[in-house]
């Protein structure tokens, strides 16, 4: 017999994912898992390498490792426009950026090769790549341009323009690119622990969906308890959870398909099943 024991789940630090955990804080579903709060790119690794049983996962990694992952249906962080927090800041237009340093200042492995793939085939542009702290004014005495992602990148869309700086919103310029919506992260488990434990995966799973629900609810609410702790006003999380995108309907999976079918060359991912992502179903 499996021993039962409390799930560990992920839960990264962005106020991206604040409404996912908004209800759960709520209504005392966090007693039930083992939480694990930390960066994007730690939480991908961790997932995959077993130390959590649930989490987000950047698409990327996801697309790297479906193998061993089912999605959860119906939730992920994405945009279906503009997203606000990954953006691509310059010093010139993109199209001049050919041959020029660019600063991968993200912790979101996702969010780099979307960067990479907009500059490559939208714009014809190969810049030189580099990564270093997410610092907007660091980044920019090395390098023309930057990728920035999350609350860094939230705040930068806000300061650049007042410094003469371009944004452009990797969201946006995606939609606007192939009419579909951007998926950043989704929700995975592993196979094992799903195949072994489908009624605590289930439960955490609707206990996701209901908090999500509730967020989106009370979003004005949750802006002003974000604002609290934040440095943003409510007003700007407001805008900022409103443009967020927290389903994996159907327009979301074929846009998840279509980022995984044009970046496979640029970042080597292997081929998704003809059926598309394998969901858990439990």
């Amino acid at each position: 017999m499996t021993e039962l024991r409390r799930p560990r789940v992920g839960h990264i630090q962005f106020l991206n994912c604040l409404p996912i955990y908004w209800g759960l804080m709520r209504s005392g579903a966090l007693i039930d898992v083992e939480l694990h709060k930390d960066t994007p790119d730690r939480l991908s690794t961790a997932l995959v390498a077993g130390d959590l049983d649930i989490g987000p996962i950047s698409l990327v990694e996801y697309l790297r490792h479906a193998d061993e992952l089912l999605l959860l249906p119906d939730l992920a962080v994405g945009s279906d426009g503009p997203v606000l927090s990954v953006n691509l800041v310059s010093t010139r237009p993109l199209a001049e950026l050919d041959g020029v340093r660019v600063a991968l200042g993200s912790t979101s492995r996702t969010g780099v090769t979307l960067a990479r793939l907009l500059l490559a085939e939208r714009y014809g542009v190969e810049p030189e790549y580099f990564r270093c702290p997410p610092d907007l004014t660091t980044m920019l005495l090395e390098a023309a341009a930057g990728v920035l992602i999350g609350d860094v990148a939230l705040r930068a869309l806000y300061e650049a323009p007042r410094r003469g700086l371009e944004v452009t919103d990797l969201g946006q310029a995606w939609r606007e690119w192939t009419g579909l919506p951007m998926v950043f992260a989704v929700w995975a488990v592993r196979r094992d622990f799903a195949a072994d434990h489908p009624g605590q995966v289930k439960d955490v799973h609707e206990a996701f969906l209901r908090s999500r629900d509730l967020c989106l609810a009370e979003l004005d609410e949750v802006a002003e308890a974000g604002a609290r702790w934040e440095p943003f006003d409510a007003a700007t999380l407001a805008t900022y959870f409103r443009a967020l995108d927290f389903s994996l309907g159907e327009r979301q999976v074929a846009g998840l398909r279509e980022f995984a079918r044009r970046a496979a060359p640029l970042a080597d991912l292997p081929a998704l099943p003809a059926g598309g992502p394998a969901f858990f179903t439990g």
